[in-house]
């Protein structure tokens, strides 16, 4: 359910100084209305689904409330509800994949998917990423996160963040590369 619907207004929410985008709030309500809409964008452009996004955004705040004494006295409690979307996400994912695998493997013939000759726009760029490229994507490119953060937020080391970028930036190229097609 979006934030506004949820609660009449936006009450005891104060901004971290030099982070304007980062509100930090006063009760789980409050993070919900500053950084739902925001987090569902996120985690849109990684799932490839604003269904799926929404599903897992909703997923990490109910996670939050029970934690809320503790998570409160972060510095950036936004960026634990997006940790917790991510690792929910990332199982989803890995589910799935483990689910197509065995589906493969006891059917006979599995379809061939055929790669169109159209434009490819950032989402299905994005969608043929694995999922720990596409995160730190979105987070590095998208929301200017340094390598730093993003490492924190996912819980893994610099150097691999680094090196998913690096991959990841590799396999756009050819995907997001616009090509004449003029006759000449």
């Amino acid at each position: 359910m979006e934030p506004a619907r949820a609660w009449g207004g936006v009450t005891g929410v104060r901004v971290a100084p030099g982070r304007a985008a980062l509100a930090v709030a006063a009760d789980p309500h409050d993070l919900y209305a500053a950084s739902y809409g925001r987090l569902v964008q996120v985690l849109t452009l990684v799932a490839g689904s604003r269904a799926e996004a929404e599903d897992v955004v909703q997923e990490a705040f109910v996670r939050l409330i029970p934690r809320w004494s503790k998570i409160s006295t972060y510095d950036d409690p936004e960026a634990w509800v997006r940790a917790v979307a991510f690792r929910i996400l990332s199982n989803r994912f890995r589910r799935a994949r483990h689910a197509m695998a065995v589906s493969r493997r006891t059917e006979r013939g599995a379809p061939s998917t055929e790669v169109s000759g159209e434009r490819v726009d950032i989402v299905r760029a994005l969608a043929a990423l694995p999922i720990g490229q596409r995160q730190v994507v979105v987070l590095h490119h998208l929301l200017d996160l340094p390598v730093a953060e993003i490492s924190a937020a996912l819980g893994v080391p610099a150097g691999t963040v680094k090196s998913r970028l690096a991959r990841a930036r590799i396999a756009l190229v050819p995907l997001l590369r616009e090509e004449n097609h003029e006759d000449v």
